[in-house]
C-alpha cells in the first residue's frame, strides 16, 4: 500500500529526455475546467438569470492574437441551464476583471459602468488641458475651491468629534445603573407595601367571618343556666324534667323508694312476751308495748307478728318483715 502514494519515479542511468517526442497540439486547443461564473448575467435566448458564483463545465481556449503586457488571453463556453444556450466571455487583466461577449447580458455592473465614465471625464479634461492654458487655470481653481469645501466640512466634523468627546460615557451608565437599582427597590418597597394591606385586610375578613360565625351558633343553640349562687336556691324552683319525675314514679311503685338515708327501724323486732303476760294484757284492755298499728296478732292467738313496713319502706326493711316468720318460732 506504500508504494501506491509513491511520487517519485525510477528513472534508468541512460534515461535521455531529448529523446521523448513533443505531441504537435494545436494552439486553439480547448480544455474542459470547471468554473463559477464571475458575474450576474441574464441569458438573451430564453431570460433564465444566472447568478454569480454558479458552477459549470466550461470549456477554455487561449484568445489568439490578443495579449495585454504578454499577458494571453482565455476564452470561456458555458450553457445556459434552461436552454443550453451557449454564452461565452474572456478575461481581462487590463481591469482585473472579465467581458462579456455574447449569449448574455451583464447585470449589476453600474459600479464599473462609473469607474469607466470617470476615466472618460479625465481623459477629456487632460486633452483639453494639453492645448489650452485657460482651461488649466480654471480647473485648477474650481480644484482649490473644492478642496477648501472639504477642508471645511472635515473641520466642522472634527468639532463635533470634540464636542462629543468631551462626554464621560462611563459616568452616564453609573448614573442609568443607579437609577435603574432605585427604581427596582420602589418597586419592591411598594410591593411589599401592597402583600402588607393584602394580609389585613385578609386577617381582618377573616375576623369577621369568625365573629360573625360565633354570633350565629350562640344564637342557634339553647343559653346555658347560671350557676346557683347559694344551695338553698335548688328547693325554689322545680330543677328535674318532668319525663325524669315519671320514671322516679313508677320506680318506687314497683320496688320501693331509694333515699340516702338508711332505716334501720324495720330490723329491729320487739321482745317477745310469755303467752300469759299477753293474755292478761289482752284481758285487761292494754295493748302490748310491741303492738302498734304496724302490728299483728298471729291467726293463732300466740303471739305477735313482726311489724309490716310502711308503703314506703325500703327493700332493707322487708328484709326485717321476713325475719319474724313460723321457722323462727320454732326454733
Amino acid at each position: 500500500m506504500s508504494e501506491r502514494k509513491v511520487l517519485n519515479k525510477y528513472y534508468p542511468p541512460d534515461f535521455d529526455p531529448s529523446k521523448i517526442p513533443k505531441l504537435k497540439l494545436p494552439k486553439d486547443r480547448q480544455y474542459v475546467v470547471r468554473l463559477m461564473a464571475p458575474f450576474n448575467m441574464r441569458c438573451k435566448t430564453c431570460g433564465e438569470y444566472i447568478y454569480k458564483g454558479k458552477k459549470f463545465n466550461a470549456r477554455k481556449e487561449t484568445v489568439q492574437n490578443e495579449s495585454y503586457l504578454g499577458l494571453p488571453i482565455f476564452r470561456f463556453y458555458i450553457k445556459c441551464t434552461r436552454c443550453l444556450a451557449e454564452i461565452t466571455f474572456k478575461t481581462d487583466p487590463e481591469n482585473t476583471d472579465y467581458a462579456m461577449e455574447h449569449g448574455a447580458t451583464r447585470n449589476f455592473q453600474a459600479e464599473k459602468l462609473l469607474e469607466e465614465e470617470e476615466k472618460r471625464l479625465q481623459k477629456e479634461r487632460e486633452d483639453e488641458e494639453l492645448n489650452n492654458p485657460m482651461k488649466v487655470l480654471e480647473n485648477r481653481t474650481k480644484d482649490s475651491k473644492l478642496e477648501m469645501e472639504v477642508l471645511e466640512n472635515l473641520q466642522e466634523l472634527k468639532e463635533l468629534n470634540q464636542r462629543q468627546a468631551h462626554v464621560d460615557f462611563e459616568s452616564m451608565l453609573q448614573q442609568y445603573k443607579d437609577y435603574e437599582e432605585q427604581q427596582k427597590e420602589r418597586e419592591l418597597e411598594e410591593d411589599e407595601q401592597e402583600t402588607k394591606t393584602m394580609l389585613e385586610q385578609a386577617q381582618s375578613r377573616r375576623l369577621l367571618q369568625d365573629s360573625d360565625s360565633e354570633d350565629e351558633d350562640s344564637a342557634s343553640r339553647p343559653a346555658k343556666p347560671f350557676a346557683k349562687a347559694k344551695p338553698t336556691d335548688i328547693l325554689q324552683e322545680d330543677s328535674e324534667p318532668q319525663a325524669k319525675k315519671l320514671k322516679v314514679e313508677s320506680w318506687e311503685r314497683s320496688i320501693g323508694k331509694l333515699s340516702s338515708k338508711v332505716k334501720l327501724s324495720g330490723l329491729v323486732t320487739a321482745k317477745r312476751k310469755p303467752v300469759s303476760s299477753v293474755a292478761n294484757g289482752a284481758d285487761s284492755g292494754d295493748a302490748p308495748p310491741g303492738a302498734g298499728a304496724g302490728s299483728t296478732s298471729s291467726p293463732s292467738g300466740g303471739a305477735p307478728l313482726a311489724s309490716v313496713p310502711k308503703a314506703g319502706a325500703s327493700s332493707l326493711s322487708l328484709l326485717g318483715a321476713y325475719s319474724d316468720s313460723e321457722d323462727s318460732k320454732s326454733d
